[in-house]
Protein backbone atom coordinates (compact mmCIF):
# COMPACT_ATOMS: atom_id res chain seq x y z
CA UNK A 1 0.00 0.00 0.00
CA UNK A 2 1.19 3.45 -0.56
CA UNK A 3 0.37 6.96 0.97
CA UNK A 4 -1.63 7.81 -2.01
CA UNK A 5 -4.34 4.92 -1.89
CA UNK A 6 -7.55 6.12 -2.18
CA UNK A 7 -11.00 4.43 -1.48
CA UNK A 8 -14.47 5.51 -2.13
CA UNK A 9 -15.80 6.78 1.58
CA UNK A 10 -19.14 4.99 0.79
CA UNK A 11 -16.91 1.61 0.21
CA UNK A 12 -15.38 2.07 3.89
CA UNK A 13 -18.63 3.32 5.72
CA UNK A 14 -20.39 0.32 3.91
CA UNK A 15 -17.60 -2.39 5.28
CA UNK A 16 -17.94 -0.87 9.07
CA UNK A 17 -21.90 -0.86 8.77
CA UNK A 18 -21.74 -4.63 7.32
CA UNK A 19 -19.03 -5.61 10.00
CA UNK A 20 -21.13 -4.01 12.94
CA UNK A 21 -24.30 -6.17 11.58
CA UNK A 22 -22.39 -8.99 11.77
CA UNK A 23 -21.31 -8.71 15.33
CA UNK A 24 -24.93 -7.81 16.38
CA UNK A 25 -25.59 -3.76 16.30
CA UNK A 26 -28.19 -2.24 14.24
CA UNK A 27 -26.13 1.27 13.07
CA UNK A 28 -28.16 3.98 11.51
CA UNK A 29 -26.53 6.62 9.97
CA UNK A 30 -28.00 10.11 9.30
CA UNK A 31 -31.24 9.17 10.96
CA UNK A 32 -32.17 13.13 11.30
CA UNK A 33 -30.96 14.13 7.72
CA UNK A 34 -28.52 13.46 5.19
CA UNK A 35 -25.48 10.60 5.98
CA UNK A 36 -22.87 12.59 4.67
CA UNK A 37 -21.71 14.63 8.03
CA UNK A 38 -22.61 11.55 10.08
CA UNK A 39 -20.51 9.45 7.21
CA UNK A 40 -17.57 11.74 7.39
CA UNK A 41 -17.24 11.83 10.97
CA UNK A 42 -17.10 7.52 10.91
CA UNK A 43 -14.42 8.20 8.63
CA UNK A 44 -12.43 10.40 10.46
CA UNK A 45 -12.81 8.12 13.81
CA UNK A 46 -11.06 5.61 11.59
CA UNK A 47 -8.48 7.67 10.71
CA UNK A 48 -9.34 8.49 7.14
CA UNK A 49 -9.34 12.10 6.03
CA UNK A 50 -12.63 12.61 3.68
CA UNK A 51 -12.57 14.54 1.11
CA UNK A 52 -15.52 16.90 0.16
CA UNK A 53 -17.82 15.65 -2.18
CA UNK A 54 -15.94 12.08 -2.18
CA UNK A 55 -14.02 12.70 -4.98
CA UNK A 56 -10.97 10.54 -5.66
CA UNK A 57 -8.10 12.71 -6.05
CA UNK A 58 -7.35 10.16 -9.05
CA UNK A 59 -10.52 11.09 -10.32
CA UNK A 60 -9.37 15.10 -10.58
CA UNK A 61 -6.23 14.37 -12.11
CA UNK A 62 -7.52 12.48 -14.73
CA UNK A 63 -10.71 15.13 -15.06
CA UNK A 64 -7.82 17.75 -15.40
CA UNK A 65 -5.52 15.97 -17.70
CA UNK A 66 -8.62 15.64 -19.91
CA UNK A 67 -9.66 19.36 -19.65
CA UNK A 68 -5.94 20.08 -20.58
CA UNK A 69 -5.91 17.80 -23.49
CA UNK A 70 -9.15 19.24 -25.13
CA UNK A 71 -8.58 22.82 -24.33
CA UNK A 72 -4.78 22.19 -26.14
CA UNK A 73 -6.83 20.74 -29.41
CA UNK A 74 -9.30 23.19 -29.53
CA UNK A 75 -6.67 26.70 -28.38
CA UNK A 76 -3.35 24.77 -29.44
CA UNK A 77 -0.87 24.57 -26.83
CA UNK A 78 -0.69 26.90 -23.78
Amino acid sequence: MTDNESYNPWTIVNLVFHHLVEQGYHPVLGESGHPGEPAAQLLRALGITPVVGGTDERVIRENRAKLAEMLDRQFGPR
